[in-house]
């Protein structure tokens, strides 16, 4: 009997990751559903996902529901992608998925299953933190981490989630699911962006199209050293596939969309001493951020220290260490020294 508002659904999406969530929340004896959102159009790997899901639960004995989502995630995320590449940005649509969909439209269909709460395969925990109360925080595998991916998701919607990997290793899931008899529909590691084929975002946004076309590539004065093929092929800090001879390495600095300029430079000039971020989502109000926060501007990189300041209701950040020249489109996440996240946003442009 589903119990309203005490019943988890949990999120699986085929991985190991999702089901091994499941068995831990079904040995911990929590009432709960899984739910499958399928995301991509329909195609011949739906029926063998489902039908892989199906099975899975039935030796769980945990009732099984898969939603059609795919119109919903094609003009939320995807279309989103497309036109921000035509924008001139480098979005992160794993980062928009999750506060959109996963804990957005899924998270209302479930509801009307009879579930209150929701949980997912991610590695990261919820925590009380004094004053902050209870906050998202990273993981204990932080080879894994994934609290930057969840910056954007509202607090209101976090605090009704369980995060059952928050403590486990990625290293020992198969291990784990092994142990319970199960294997995952989808037992490789999904690829970087779900609906791009081959992780080629290039071929994916060619076959769609009305992609804008070629252009110059100037230096910060104006002086022209080559052509490109299409801002959205480019993002800063690149350096291979330019196609520039010069007497030094030559790097992306900046999209000028306006003009459809590539600017480039020396390494030197990557630095970068702060950025501007929009739609931010507080975790915690700025006024009671530490002085000093860590900041994190890419998926793979180290969080640093920066000040900060509220202008216009756009975040300010200020970088204390050499900061590798933030992206605009992708997501800072904002965390204290401890790894509890203050909260994040997208990046608009340098300071």
């Amino acid at each position: 009997m589903i119990s309203g508002s005490e019943t988890i659904a949990v999120g699986v999406s085929g991985g190991m990751d999702s089901l091994l969530a499941l068995c831990l929340l079904k040995e911990q004896g929590r009432d709960i559903l899984a739910v499958h959102g399928h995301m991509l159009p329909p195609g011949p790997g739906w029926d063998m996902v489902r039908e892989g899901l199906e099975r899975n639960c039935a030796k769980l004995d945990v009732p099984f529901h898969a939603l059609d989502l795919h119109e919903e995630f094609q003009r939320c995320v995807v279309e989103r992608f497309a036109e921000d590449y035509k924008a001139g940005l480098t979005p992160n649509p794993c980062a928009v998925c999750n506060p959109l969909i996963k804990f957005g439209l899924l998270f209302d269909r479930v509801r009307e299953l009879g579930a209150g709460e929701i949980a997912t395969g991610h590695y990261v925990n919820l925590e009380e933190r004094g004053e902050y109360g209870r906050l998202l925080v990273r993981g204990e595998d932080r080879s894994k981490d994934q609290s930057y991916f969840l910056s954007l998701v509202p607090l209101e919607r976090l605090r009704k989630a369980h995060f059952p990997l928050a403590r486990t290793y990625k290293k020992d899931v198969m291990d784990i699911l092994a142990g319970y008899g199960l294997e995952p529909p989808l037992p490789k590691e999904s690829q970087e962006i779900c609906f791009i084929p081959d992780d080629d975002y290039q071929a994916f946004l060619d076959k769609r199209g009305g992609m804008p076309g070629p252009g110059p590539i100037v230096l910060a004065d104006g002086s022209q050293v080559g052509r490109h093929r299409g801002l959205w092929r480019h993002t800063q800090g690149q350096r291979r596939g330019l196609g520039i001879a010069w007497k030094e390495p030559l790097y992306v600095l900046d999209k000028d969309v306006g003009s459809n300029a590539l600017i480039v430079g020396p390494k030197a000039d990557l630095a970068s001493k702060g950025c501007v971020v929009r739609d931010v989502n507080y975790m915690v109000e700025p006024g009671k951020w530490p002085e000093v926060v860590q900041v994190q501007t890419r998926y793979r990189q180290q969080a640093k220290p920066s000040r900060f300041t509220v202008e216009g209701g756009k975040l300010m950040l200020h970088f204390i260490e050499s900061h590798a020249r933030p992206t605009p489109g992708q997501v800072a996440a904002v965390y204290t020294d401890d790894g509890a996240v203050l909260g994040g946003g997208v990046i608009e442009g340098p300071l």
